[in-house]
């Protein structure tokens, strides 16, 4: 498991890099050609950082989620399940004994990413019998604050990580920095009060977009930015950080 970072390929570490030179196969899950951006991007990583070795890439198709179901867990659950028979066909078929397989995760391996669960779920089948190490990669959240000139979290104060459904239901308890992810309902939009928001899309790739200011004063231009960007490309990749006003800190 490789964590590849949020876009720049110059954001792939050095462990990284020792680690993309050991690797047999590279499995790939194409997201159609609406996301073939996504895969472009892995093939550039590869040309650019593995030295003198030969390499398989084995592409299996991501299954469509159901993203109408109001069983939202139970959908997600049926999803992974899903996924993880295609990379178990992909792995039993690419992979020989003694060779080290590799799937490239986006961001970092350890934060809103399935690849780590389908792994432990194909153990538990008994469908996977091999060692897994994890190189951890720069997230969203930490290419956001980059770009932004900020900090994550204020002196003495916590900082939430959460999803914009979560959001949507209510703002997180005892936190005043919430950095919202997989948000596809323009969930900040229904916030009020003193609010600040860091936004950002397509971190570190070519046609980044990135934001900020008062929410009541920027959120009309991010819902824009946000469908325009989705009509051009067919997806959208976003995060952000919202921060409201806080007690000084004790």
């Amino acid at each position: 498991m490789i964590g590849i970072g949020a876009g720049d390929p110059e954001q792939v570490t050095v462990q990284a890099v020792r680690a993309l030179n050991r690797v047999d196969v590279f499995f790939v899950l194409d997201k159609g050609d609406v996301k073939r951006e996504l895969v472009d991007l892995r093939q550039e990583i590869l040309d650019r950082y593995v030295e003198g070795r030969e390499y398989r890439v084995a592409v299996g198709r991501d299954p469509d989620r159901d993203r109408a179901s109001g069983a939202y867990a139970e959908a997600v659950a049926d999803w992974r399940r899903r996924r993880a028979d295609v990379c178990a066909g992909l792995i039993a078929e690419h992979l020989a004994d003694g060779e080290t397989g590799a799937f490239l995760v986006w961001g970092d391996p350890a934060l809103y990413d399935s690849t780590l669960a389908i792994l432990d779920d194909l153990r538990e089948r008994g469908a996977l019998d091999a060692e897994v190490e994890v190189v951890p990669g720069i997230s969203s959240v930490s290419a956001l604050a980059a770009r932004h000139g900020t900090v994550l979290n204020r002196v003495g104060r916590p900082v939430q990580i959460t999803t914009g459904r979560r959001l949507a239901e209510r703002w997180p308890d005892d936190a005043d920095d919430v950095v919202v992810m997989l948000d596809a309902r323009d969930a900040f939009a229904g916030l009020g009060g003193d609010v600040e928001i860091f936004w950002g899309a397509y971190l570190g790739m070519p046609d980044e977009i990135l934001i900020s200011g008062r929410l009541p004063d920027v959120a009309a231009q991010i819902a824009e930015a946000r469908a325009e960007a989705r009509r051009r490309k067919g997806w959208i990749m976003d995060t952000y950080l919202l921060r409201r006003s806080a007690p000084a800190a004790d």
